[in-house]
C-alpha cells in the first residue's frame, strides 16, 4: 500500500476542512439575516446590553480581567453566584426561552456588550469575556452589517456538528453598534 506524503496529508485535510467550514455558510448567512437578526434587535437583547454598556463603560484592562477569571473559577464551583445572576436576568431566560423553542437547531445564544463581556446566556459560557474572540471583533469592531461565521466544530458532548454565528447588536436610535450575539447553530439541524 501507497502512503501520502506528509506535504499531501496536510494539504488534502486543509482541502476537506475548508470544503467543510463552507458548506453551510449560505444557510448560515440566510439564518443570520432572520431569526439571528430578530434576536439582536429584540427590546429585551438593546435594553440588557444598554445598561451594562453604563455600568462597563469605565472598565479597564484588569478589571475586565479579574471578572473573567472570576467567572472561569465558577464554572466548576458549587457556589456559582457570578453565573447564577446572570443565567436569572431577563435577558438570559429571554435567550434559554429561544433555545429550548428552537427545536434544537441552536445550542447556545448568548450576548455581549461593548467590552465583549457577557450580558446574558441560554447556558453557561466557558468564560465571561468575549472580547479577545473573533465572534466579538469580527462583529462589535466591525460595524452593524458585520457577520461572523466561525468554521465548523464537532461537540464532543452532544455528538452534534455546529457553528457560531455572531452578529452586532446596534441601537435603534443612533445606528450605533453596542454589542454583538453569537448563537451556537447545530448544522446537522438545517
Amino acid at each position: 500500500m501507497k502512503s501520502l506524503s506528509f506535504a499531501t496529508a496536510v494539504t488534502l485535510l486543509a482541502t476537506v476542512s475548508l470544503a467543510n467550514a463552507n458548506q453551510f455558510e449560505a444557510e448560515l448567512g440566510a439564518l443570520a439575516k432572520g431569526k439571528i437578526a430578530e434576536i439582536a434587535t429584540a427590546s429585551e437583547v438593546i435594553e440588557a446590553v444598554k445598561a451594562q454598556n453604563e455600568v462597563t463603560a469605565a472598565y479597564d484592562q484588569a478589571k475586565i480581567e479579574e471578572l473573567d477569571k472570576t467567572w472561569r473559577a465558577q464554572t466548576d464551583a458549587a457556589d456559582q453566584p457570578m453565573i447564577d445572576a446572570a443565567l436569572d436576568s431577563e435577558v438570559s431566560g429571554y435567550l434559554m426561552d429561544i433555545q429550548d423553542g428552537s427545536d434544537g437547531l441552536f445550542t447556545e445564544i448568548f450576548v455581549m456588550d461593548a467590552k465583549g463581556l457577557n450580558v446574558g446566556q441560554s447556558d453557561v459560557t466557558s468564560d465571561y469575556w468575549q472580547g479577545d474572540e473573533a465572534k466579538w471583533q469580527e462583529t462589535y469592531s466591525v460595524g452593524p452589517d458585520a457577520l461572523h461565521i466561525s468554521e465548523l466544530e464537532e461537540d464532543e458532548s452532544t455528538q452534534t456538528v455546529q457553528s457560531q454565528v455572531s452578529v452586532p447588536v446596534v441601537d435603534p436610535d443612533s445606528g450605533a453598534v453596542i454589542g454583538a450575539v453569537t448563537v451556537g447553530v447545530n448544522v446537522d439541524k438545517m
